[in-house]
């Protein structure tokens, strides 16, 4: 069982979390996405499903509003990896945020796909691409792994690539949650400019470097969000996944 206090504070970072629902698929915009059958809810389709509705509302004299039958197109689903720094330099208190920060992202992201890895001078996936997710035995995993060793940042960025070339979504990314201290293997930036989307959490709070995570995220695409204390993350990621 994890430390009480990172379940906590896991919690109040989901707790202020909102991250935006995908778009609909381009491809339902020009008439070929999947269409689905579903209940009437505020603010959903006005394409009503005639068929099923009447097959409904023949078996109930008194109809409610969710009786009614819309056609809806499936929005496209998200394949996201997370990459999670545990080397030396973010043990500690750092760690603990991070790792409350990927619980409380994994338990938004339970209708995408999800992939998790952890690293230091090596990396472990935690989670494979579209394994089932649960945000809280995810916590206790990290946790149970001692922060240790150099950081070698290319390693999560190279299995991540792998994790990305086996999903067919449309929107792919990579989320890293480090200090950025690159101090073993190779230039990440290299790997970086491979993904098709990479968004860097960059742990402020100690030791770091923004210079790195500034090319980083540029190389990739994506964002550098400074993190100062958990307080940061709510809307860091907002802003990341409005893109």
């Amino acid at each position: 069982m994890a430390d009480p206090e990172a379940r906590r504070l896991a919690r109040r970072i989901a707790a202020r979390l909102l991250i935006p629902r995908p778009p609909r698929s381009p491809s339902a915009r020009r008439g070929s996405g999947e269409l689905r059958s579903l209940p009437y809810r505020d603010g959903g389709s006005a394409e009503i499903d005639l068929d099923r509705t009447l097959e409904q509302l023949a078996e109930r004299p008194f109809p409610e509003p969710h009786d009614i039958v819309i056609r809806d197109r499936a929005r496209t689903r998200r394949s996201v990896v997370l990459a999670l720094d545990i080397s030396g330099s973010m043990r500690g208190e750092r760690v603990t945020t991070a790792a409350a920060t990927m619980a409380a992202i994994a338990s938004e992201l339970q209708r995408d796909l999800l992939a998790v890895v952890a690293f230091w001078s090596d990396a472990a996936v935690l989670l494979e691409l579209g394994q089932p997710v649960r945000p809280m035995a995810l916590l206790d995993s990290v946790l149970a792994m001692p922060a240790r060793g150099l950081t070698n940042v290319a390693f999560p960025l190279q299995v991540a690539a792998d994790q990305l070339a086996r999903a067919s979504s449309l929107d792919k990314r990579v989320v890293l949650l480090s200090d950025c201290v690159h101090n073993a293997g190779p230039d990440p930036r290299l790997w970086a400019a491979g993904l098709p989307r990479l968004d860097v959490l960059l742990d402020t709070t100690g030791e770091k470097d923004v210079e790195l995570g500034r090319d980083l995220a540029r190389a990739g695409h994506g964002m550098l969000l400074p993190i100062g204390s958990h307080r940061d993350v709510p809307p860091a990621i907002g802003r990341i996944f409005a893109r």
